[in-house]
């Protein structure tokens, strides 16, 4: 692959050459204490969003942000540099069990560095069912419509013209041959070059991530950023937020030795660190949790692939990365049935194919010789939405990070298998020549008959079935009643008036599609009442 990003205009660098005012790792040490009118703990979907709307109302902002800040000029497509830089835990963050490997980001921007852009609004039936079971009466399809449309004004949401890559084709012609509808996936770029490298952070500025927009909005209105910073814990009394304690930490993630905490005074506090940092960040500080939700019912999209080859080479890491989805199995059970799942086609990098097919040594060495004609589909499991599904719980470690046990059960695992079998079906459908479901008991199948056997026998079991995901969703959930969520419909929490969450741990359950736009919407919604009531002022995403 090439490195193009000399050949680019570097807004970050710009930005700090005309005097950003960024502090932490290289940019310069913490003062022991700051004051602002609110403080924001992270700097990705909801925090960005966030801080551009409160910053255009004339409040001062501090946004504290545990990964470095990188740019354009740091993005080389290289997989071996994006995935220690830029993700939580090297990208290699589990479940308690090991069962479950999570990608978040963990970078300036945080996940919408390194996502693949896929854009949704919040599915109809999703928000139904919050105003079902979770009192959101005002969370309609209607009441959200605008806050949407001004996310999606502003971060250049819309229709991929370009032609699919054959990854993404496959699945539509696949599901064609099926009767099974697909369409279009929305992404937020503007000139995309159509490399296929969105996970390793954009080289060309074309992704419109908070990287590139609201935070350097932000930082243009006088907002100060302070990078590798770990919000450690809040200190609570009075019935506040009296102030949070940071600490430095090195570009890895590590305690920075010997270096003084921080503390930051605000009016306001606004949790949006990812939905598992912001609950475990509660968790530290020992907020109020007298109903004891915090840190519960945390989903994730559950994940399993089925890897297919075919004659023809389909290089599937070349290339928009998501294009084409499928809803169809979302749309054939009732939304509280049997687990519905969502079909997309991932981007396939040599690393991360690696470390997620099954096998090892010569098998595996056998299966990667085939990677230039391997094509792979995802089914993104929705959970949370039937009494067996209530997802996973944050806990925290002796030294206090966060940790997430999410059981894989029988419901879940029955999802999986109906899963594996459509995608199947789908592939050979396409006309592969082999499909094997990511599963350590798998192996190569020649014929969707021999394929449905083996899968219909398949242990669905933990640890054998190969399950990641990227989208990590509750633990915060907002709820009409303080009984049933940890903040109020508002975002604020029910307990402290000045603290608030503004990210994807709001949901009380998975969205049932790729989050970003969802929580680009709500927070827009959330952060511009926030700007209100603290200021009087109406503020207004801008393009």
């Amino acid at each position: 692959m090439t490195t193009t990003a000399s050949t680019v205009p570097d807004p970050i660098r710009a930005g700090l050459q005309r005097g950003w005012r960024v502090l932490g790792g290289t940019h310069g040490p913490l003062p022991a204490q700051m004051t602002c009118d609110v403080a924001i703990i992270g700097s990705g979907a909801g925090a960005g969003i966030t801080a551009e709307l409160l910053t255009q109302a004339g409040l001062r902002v501090v946004l504290v942000e545990e990964g470095p800040l990188k740019s354009s000029s740091d993005f080389r497509q290289l997989e071996s540099e994006a995935y220690p830089s830029l993700y939580q835990e090297s990208a290699g963050r589990k479940t308690a069990d090991k069962a479950i490997t999570i990608l978040q980001g963990r970078c300036v921007g945080g996940s919408t560095t390194v996502n693949w852009t896929s854009s949704f609004r919040t599915p109809p039936g999703t928000l139904q069912h919050w105003q079902q079971h979770f009192g959101l009466a005002d969370y309609t399809e209607e009441a959200l419509a605008p806050w949407f449309a001004q996310a999606e004004q502003r971060l250049n949401i819309g229709p991929w013209l370009t032609p699919a890559n054959r990854n993404n084709e496959v699945l539509r012609a696949g599901a064609s041959r099926l009767g099974i509808s697909a369409a279009g996936i929305q992404r937020n770029v503007k000139g995309c070059w159509n490399l296929g490298s969105c996970g390793m952070g954009c080289p060309t500025n074309a992704k419109q991530s908070m990287l590139v927009t609201t935070i350097p909005t932000a930082l243009d209105r006088g907002a100060t950023l302070l990078v590798e910073t770990r919000a450690e814990a809040f200190v609570v009394g009075h019935g506040q937020v009296q102030a949070l304690v940071c600490t430095p930490v090195t570009a890895n993630g590590s305690p920075t030795r010997g270096v003084a905490s921080t503390r930051i005074v605000a009016r306001h506090f606004v949790v949006a660190g990812g939905a598992i940092n912001s609950p475990a960040l509660l968790m530290r500080s020992g907020v109020p949790d007298p109903h004891r939700l915090l840190g519960k019912r945390t989903f994730l999209h559950p994940v399993v692939i089925s890897a297919a080859t075919f004659d023809e080479r389909v290089e599937a890491w070349s290339g928009a990365p998501q294009t084409l989805y499928s809803d169809h199995f979302l749309h054939t059970q009732a939304i509280d049935g049997p687990m519905g799942y969502k079909l997309e086609a991932p981007p396939m990098h040599p690393v991360i194919v690696s470390t997620t097919l099954t096998g090892h040594g010569q098998a595996q060495a056998d299966l990667l010789k085939q990677f230039p004609h391997t094509q792979g589909l995802l089914a993104l499991l929705r959970d949370g939405f039937h009494a067996e599904s209530i997802g996973g719980a944050v806990q925290l470690r002796g030294d206090g990070s966060p940790v997430l046990d999410y059981p894989l059960n029988d419901y879940v695992m029955d999802g999986a298998r109906r899963a594996f079998l459509s995608m199947a079906e789908i592939q050979f459908a396409a006309g592969a020549r082999q499909v094997m479901p990511v599963h350590e008991l798998a192996r190569q199948y020649t014929s969707w008959t021999q394929a449905r056997d083996a899968i219909q026998a398949l242990p669905m079991k933990p640890l054998l079935t190969r399950v990641v995901s990227a989208h990590v969703m509750g633990g915060c959930a907002m709820a009409g009643t303080e009984r049933q969520g940890v903040v109020r419909p508002d975002g604020v929490h029910w307990q402290l008036a000045n603290l608030s969450v503004h990210d994807g741990s709001l949901f009380p359950t998975s969205i049932g599609a790729n989050p970003q736009l969802s929580v680009y919407g709500v927070a827009n919604r959330l952060a511009t009442g926030l700007a209100k009531s603290m200021t009087g002022r109406d503020v207004q995403l801008v393009a």
